[in-house]
């Protein structure tokens, strides 16, 4: 992967991360999610959701840069795991969700493949 692909890759890790935590947010601010119209609309004049929405959206449009120059092979497990790892740290930090051992294990063993699979 070439430098300008990884940081490309981190960028959109970092978009899907931020369009997770707008969504959640607005949802808990809608009150909860059900399938319905009417849960639907509420949805719509939520900014964190909508925000999130268009996060989601231009956070698609650098994917699809990416795969048009990269290889899937290295960049969808990049990918997976630099937005778990982004979700997560988001999480803790600005939902006060809390951490375990096991996670923290395999954040190890996540930074580990990173490392790995963007040298090869």
């Amino acid at each position: 992967m070439t430098p300008g692909g990884f940081i490309l890759l981190l960028a959109t890790a970092a978009c899907m991360a931020g369009a997770n935590l707008l969504i959640k947010t607005g949802i808990a601010q809608a009150g909860g999610f059900a399938v319905s119209i009417s849960a639907l609309w509420k949805l719509a004049w939520q900014p964190a959701f909508v925000a999130g929405v268009l996060l989601t959206a231009g956070g698609a449009l650098m994917w699809f840069r990416i795969l048009a120059t990269q290889k899937l092979s290295t960049c969808y497990p990049l990918f997976v795991s630099l937005t778990y790892f982004l979700i997560t740290l988001a999480a803790i930090y600005f939902l006060h969700e809390r951490i375990s051992l096991q996670k923290l294990a395999g954040f190890a063993v996540l930074v580990l493949g990173i490392a790995i699979v963007a040298r090869g």
